[in-house]
């Protein structure tokens, strides 16, 4: 009997002791799976993103009129101001008149020395050469005649708006314009466009602006022309864009914005929070979570930014895990505890 109770009591310490070692060793795992980084993960996926390009210019008129005479003259009476719109073929400018009665005149007499040896030359009453002189008279007067009408009365040759006077009533014109119109029905921008797009790049092609006058509000134009040669200097090419502007909202001078898209390709798309910027360089990387449970470094070249994702050039594929939350812990090849 007392053989049996010693042997029962050695089985009751190895079993304490037992039981004990257990429970350290799952404490000590429990303790380890603690001490575990706790991460946030996204699975990443390829989606077709449209290629955009990104440029800032000024706008301009479409076309730009200089009204003024051919020959200095007085002014008689400007008939429209700054600000004032303009319909092709409207009066603008009255100049003195004086020159033209008179040459009116001269016209209309040289008309009828010219009728008259024209009436006698198909009788046989004047020779060839006094016809040749009385026509050529004729029409030098008539082609003074006509200058003169032009410099005296200004036409608009497109319409526009007035963008600056330089003269007032009874002054005599220089070497300034008188005044000068602007065509804003269209607008232009130009932008220097960088010649790897030079082939991609199309006459007709839609692009999207915005102004600082209108905030993030966009206006869509198209690319109206192409300028054939490249910069060697810069290794860019211009490229004229127009904008409708029928409103007349946007006006010489803006500062603009202009986005170019010129394609289609497929990437793969991370959200934003897990790409990372290496300190001290422009570097960006992501943590990639790997079927072991740890993570690995992977340097990313960034494409487009669509809202809170980036289009990744580099660095990823397909149905990767990127961690997007915890990184600030995580070191190159360490485990992880993964979390919703």
């Amino acid at each position: 009997m007392k053989r049996f109770f010693n042997s029962l009591l050695v089985i009751s310490v190895f079993a304490a002791v037992s039981c004990g070692s257990d429970k350290s060793s799952k404490q000590a795992e429990q303790a380890a799976e603690v001490s575990l980084p706790n991460v946030e993960v996204a699975t990443v996926s390829v989606r077709e993103v449209v290629q955009q390009a990104y440029f800032t210019g000024t706008v301009e008129a479409f076309v730009v009129n200089n009204i003024a005479p051919q020959s200095p003259r007085r002014i008689k009476e400007i008939h429209y101001d700054i600000g004032d719109h303009v319909e092709k073929g409207q009066l603008l400018v009255s100049l003195d008149d004086s020159a033209l009665v008179q040459a009116k005149a001269q016209m209309e007499n040289a008309k009828v020395e010219y009728d008259r040896t024209n009436e006698l030359y198909e009788f046989g009453g004047a020779s060839k050469s006094e016809w040749d002189a009385r026509r050529l008279q004729y029409q030098v007067a008539k082609a003074s005649y006509e200058n003169l009408l032009e410099n005296t009365t200004l036409i608009a040759p497109i319409s526009g708006i007035i963008s600056a006077r330089n003269y007032d009533n009874g002054d005599m014109t220089g070497g300034l314009p008188v005044l000068v119109i602007e065509q804003i029905r269209p607008v232009k921008i130009m932008i220097n466009v960088s010649e790897n797009l030079f082939a991609k790049v199309r006459k007709g092609m839609k692009v999207y602006t915005s102004f600082e006058a209108y905030g993030d509000e966009e206006f869509v134009g198209s690319i109206s022309r192409i300028y054939p040669t490249i910069d060697s200097a810069t290794r860019t090419f211009r490229v004229e864009v127009s904008v409708p502007n029928s409103d007349e909202r946007v006006r010489p001078g803006m500062f603009a914005r202009v986005t170019l898209p010129y394609g289609k390709t497929n990437n793969v798309i991370a959200p934003d929070r897990a790409v990372n910027k290496l300190m001290g360089s422009g570097d960006r990387y992501v943590y990639v979570l790997q079927a072991d449970g740890t993570v690995r470094y992977s340097k990313v070249e960034l494409g487009r930014r669509l809202d809170a994702e980036y289009a990744i050039l580099s660095g990823l594929k397909d149905g990767e895990k990127v961690v997007v939350k915890g990184q600030n812990a995580l070191t190159n090849g360490c485990k992880v505890n993964v979390v919703k």
